[in-house]
């Protein structure tokens, strides 16, 4: 299997890059590593063995057009599995290998889902179960294959206000078309945790670099004031049949 990881970064630091390439780099098996600038290159990236593409400007859109450019080329160039990686994130060594047998195993899965450790800043694992949200999927655990390919442009044809959102969105429209899916045996995502209700469900403080949970209660309110044709439209742009809510 021909397989490339894609990352999409905007402007974190080369140190937590270093540390998200060489988890790409350090596979016990071979996989590619695409890296997409949102907006601001850093040239050093140009010296390393990995692809480096860059683009204009930031879309604002929390990496999903960078995702999905890396992707349609990926696609072009005869891949038959890509997963994504934001840059603050990296994986266990074995995260390619376990996806390639998995896949060999269910050979029809359209795409595979990854299972995350949540890490603290130190990146030490954070005590809560890995299907914790049994129905969302982070975008880092998605591993695509062939069969959802056609699929993965939901991510930058959305509307952007729903950017936020965008990997329930994804899997639910996922789902909502029944494409097939296998989860990965173990956990093989190490996800950088930095919100602030999860360390609370665990029993702890949040530390001091914390940021502020994702606040998406704008979101009704907007499709609210969509009028029919413009949810029709807002619905086939992200694969999920959106009706007119009738309470915030």
């Amino acid at each position: 299997m021909k397989s490339i990881v894609i990352t999409a970064y905007h402007k974190e630091s080369p140190a937590v890059l270093e540390h998200c390439i060489r988890s790409v780099q350090t596979q016990t098996e071979a996989v590619d590593h695409m890296l997409v600038a949102d907006g601001h290159p850093q040239d050093w990236i140009d010296d390393l063995p990995v692809r480096h593409i860059r683009l204009d400007r930031s879309h604002g859109d929390y990496g999903n057009t960078p995702r999905v450019v890396g992707a349609i080329m990926a696609i072009s160039e005869g891949y038959d599995g890509i997963g994504f990686l934001d840059a603050d994130n990296w994986l266990e060594p074995d995260h390619i290998a376990a996806c390639h047998e998995t896949a060999a195993q269910f050979p029809d899965a359209d795409y595979l889902i990854a299972r995350w450790i949540l890490r603290r800043p130190d990146r030490s694992a954070l005590p809560l179960p890995d299907d914790l949200f049994p129905d969302h999927v982070d975008t880092n655990c998605f591993f695509f294959r062939p069969g959802s390919f056609h699929f993965i442009s939901h991510f930058s044809v959305m509307p952007q206000e729903l950017s936020i959102v965008g990997d329930k969105v994804f899997a639910m429209a996922a789902r909502g078309a029944q494409l097939t899916t296998a989860k990965l045996p173990h956990p093989t995502v190490n996800y950088a945790c930095l919100w602030p209700s999860l360390y609370r469900m665990a029993g702890e403080e949040p530390p001091p670099e914390a940021k502020p949970d994702i606040d998406a209660s704008f979101v009704v309110p907007w499709l609210q004031q969509q009028t029919p044709r413009a949810l029709e439209i807002i619905s086939r742009r992200c694969g999920v049949r959106f009706v007119m809510p009738t309470s915030v």
